[in-house]
């Protein structure tokens, strides 16, 4: 099975088991040092805000503008990497890809 690389906020990196067309927030809610994904994945809180290695982001597609819109509005923004994890379905295609979990705000 495809699988990402996940740093939690500690630092710390783990291994966990992508599910292909399941959004990557479902994914990081269910572990203990994931996302708080208040909204349940409708675009509207950004508890689920994560950095992802800008290596993978070329990858992704483009963040639709509500969800440009709420990552601008964040301290944590970072133009190259922030993304809604509730916005990005993994495919198998995605296998390795690191991501980060960003700061609470």
């Amino acid at each position: 099975m495809a699988g990402m690389k996940v740093v939690d906020r500690d630092g710390e990196e783990h291994g966990i088991e992508g599910r292909a067309g399941v959004s990557i927030m479902e994914t990081l809610r269910e572990v203990d040092w994931g996302v708080a994904a208040i909204c349940g994945g409708m675009c509207s809180c950004a508890t689920c805000h994560v950095y992802i290695d800008p290596a993978w982001m070329a990858r992704l597609p483009a963040p639709q503008p509500d969800e440009k819109e709420l990552l601008q509005e964040l301290t944590g923004y970072d133009e190259g990497r922030s993304r809604l994890s509730c916005q990005v379905q993994f495919e198998d295609s995605l296998d390795g890809m690191r991501l980060e979990i960003a700061p609470d705000e």
